[in-house]
């Protein structure tokens, strides 16, 4: 021990120099690595958005019935007709699959009643990350995540949370033809956490 306090004595500088590159990277390590996300979680729960009104033929039938009788001077008035939320429309889901991360969850591929699209992950249960994207993908889900940046794929933004149900609005204009998986992609070291087919 007292050897080793001469030595540094004697080399104050080369020691400082040392100490200031050790904790650099510490921090640097620390910054890159956020090592305290595997110990976080988040949960956010979204409802799929509201669906627009539109007219039914079916709820203008059945709300005849409510309308005035006919009477001896002329024929019933017609009820007004209810309106009634459209249905999304789903075209394609599929089942997480673990790759990096124990991943599990359903994902959607929805288009909703204006036309536009949306991914929503359902029951999702991940891990914390840095930089943790949603991609919809040209390439299958599962088996080696290094094929992912070599496929075509749409970058969805940060994962909302690591669990609950999420929606994620898709850019008008997209071409969803093709996009057969969802990922999600740590892409800082450029890793799939997991993945899920849309079929």
């Amino acid at each position: 021990m007292n050897r080793f306090r001469r030595l540094v004595r004697a080399h104050r500088i080369l020691t400082s120099v040392a100490v200031l590159v050790i904790l650099s990277a510490v921090v640097l390590g620390a910054a890159l690595f956020q090592p305290w996300r595997l110990f976080t979680s988040s949960t956010l729960n979204e409802a799929l958005p509201a669906a627009p009104f539109s007219t039914s033929s079916g709820a203008a039938d059945q709300s005849s019935a409510v309308g005035s009788p006919p009477t001896a001077s002329g024929p019933a008035t017609p009820a007004p007709t209810l309106p009634v939320p459209a249905a999304p429309l789903i075209l394609g889901s599929g089942t997480f699959q673990s790759q990096e991360h124990e991943t599990t969850g359903t994902a959607h591929l929805v288009k909703l009643a204006d036309g536009s699209h949306l991914l929503r992950l359902e029951n999702l249960a991940s891990s914390d990350g840095p930089d943790v994207k949603v991609w919809l993908s040209s390439l299958e889900a599962g088996g080696d995540w290094f094929k992912y940046r070599s496929g075509r794929y749409v970058d969805l933004g940060a994962i909302k949370a690591t669990h609950g149900n999420h929606n994620y609005a898709i850019p008008a204009g997209t071409d969803v033809a093709g996009l057969t998986s969802v990922v999600l992609w740590c892409d800082r070291f450029s890793v799939a956490f997991g993945s899920a087919p849309l079929t």
